[in-house]
């Protein structure tokens, strides 16, 4: 079977993954493509490494925009493609190759078919971070053509092709990176007595941390603090002087993170004393919870549930998974859905091999429905 044109583009778009605020190739890839379009009803802005595409309506009476992130990740890819990534260390593990066709899907549709209002379609980099949504909300060229709702998808490997999920109020949550530096004094193995062990400050920290959650956080809300690096020492027979642990925060409520911030202050103030070490926290990039519009949101889902067979609506559960769309959803209502993409591998795998069918299966629902909703005026 001959692949579809927006299934290609997906693939070309794999083969260059780029870290945030650098897709510089990524842009280039997607401009060319767009400049390909008819021109009549489209005006095109670039933003940093970023494209925002204003198509005309015909009858304007608001803007609807749509949202889509460009960057990838740091990850070696390992999946069984022909087409994997070109760039050493770097993989679209995280879908944003398929956003991206998808969105490019809908601006065709719509340069061919426009609807009466005004579309605006957001080509959004740095979502894994260090996070453009904000950034690009506060830039003079989305100010120009701020649109009045926006909307967006993400895929979700748990689910079947033609399947999507959602829910009113909150889907994502608060998220922020954790980094702790601790430093002693470093020695040799033979002489600990004159050394201060950072790798054993360090573990004794990790420890401490699995108790906030277990111990500070009400067992009926929701919390994870997770550690997913620990650094330190140089060899083995060498007390370690630093160490470095790397972690993420993530809750349901502004309130909730915090008190898990407030803890793990005062834990790792315990460990300087306890260890006799100095120690630094950094909390990196942040990002808001993911707050879907409950009005629009419930419209979508009973739209949704009247068009039959050809995709299937799960009203789900919220997810400690973090975006930075939230940013647009804290000012602009809307919302964001789950695509199913069938694939036992989950998102930031090396192995993810998502289902190019639900491309077609996303811009075929979002074309209708920004269709619909237009005509709601």
């Amino acid at each position: 079977m001959a692949t579809s044109l927006f299934t290609q583009i997906r693939r070309d778009l794999h083969q260059i993954p780029e870290p945030g605020f650098a897709e510089v190739k990524t842009q280039k890839y997607l401009l060319d493509y767009l400049e390909r379009l008819p021109q009549e009803r489209m005006q095109i802005k670039t933003w940093r490494t970023g494209i925002l595409v204003r198509i005309a309506g015909t009858n304007p009476k608001r803007t609807i925009a749509w949202r889509t992130d460009m960057d990838g990740l740091p990850i070696a890819e390992e999946t069984s493609y022909p087409f994997r990534s070109l760039h050493e260390g770097y993989m679209h593990a995280c879908g944003h190759d398929m956003h991206m066709a998808i969105a490019l899907g809908l601006v065709t549709h719509f340069v061919e078919q426009p609807i009466a209002d005004d579309l605006l379609f957001l080509f959004q980099p740095a979502e894994e971070g260090p996070g453009g949504a904000q950034p690009m909300m506060e830039s003079e060229e989305f100010a120009s053509w701020r649109p009045d709702c926006i909307f967006a998808l993400h895929i979700a490997p748990e689910y079947p092709v033609g399947y999507i999920a959602t829910k009113p109020g909150i889907l994502f949550a608060n998220t922020s990176e954790l980094y702790i530096d601790l430093v002693g004094k470093g020695g040799h193995a033979a002489f600990p007595h004159k050394a201060n062990d950072m790798v054993v400050a360090g573990s004794h920290l990790i420890t401490q941390l699995q108790t906030i959650v277990a111990r500070n956080v009400d067992p009926l809300d929701s919390a994870v603090v997770t550690i997913g690096k620990l650094e330190g020492g140089t060899k083995q027979n060498i007390i370690a002087e630093k160490a470095r642990l790397e972690g993420t925060i993530r809750t349901f409520s502004t309130e909730s993170m915090a008190l898990v911030k407030a803890r793990i202050e005062a834990l790792v103030k315990g460990i300087e004393a306890g260890f006799d070490c100095t120690a630094s926290i950094d909390y990196g990039v942040g990002y808001c919870q993911v707050y879907n519009e409950e009005k629009l949101t419930t419209a979508f889902m009973d739209w949704v549930r009247e068009q039959g067979e050809d995709v299937t609506l799960i009203a789900c559960k919220e997810a400690m998974t973090g975006e930075d769309f939230g940013y647009f959803l804290q000012e602009i209502p809307g919302f964001l859905f789950w695509l199913g993409v069938h694939t036992p591998y989950g998102l930031h795998h090396s192995k993810i091999e998502p289902s190019e069918d639900a491309i077609e299966v996303a811009i075929r629902l979002v074309s209708r429905y920004f269709t619909w909703l237009s005509e709601q005026n």
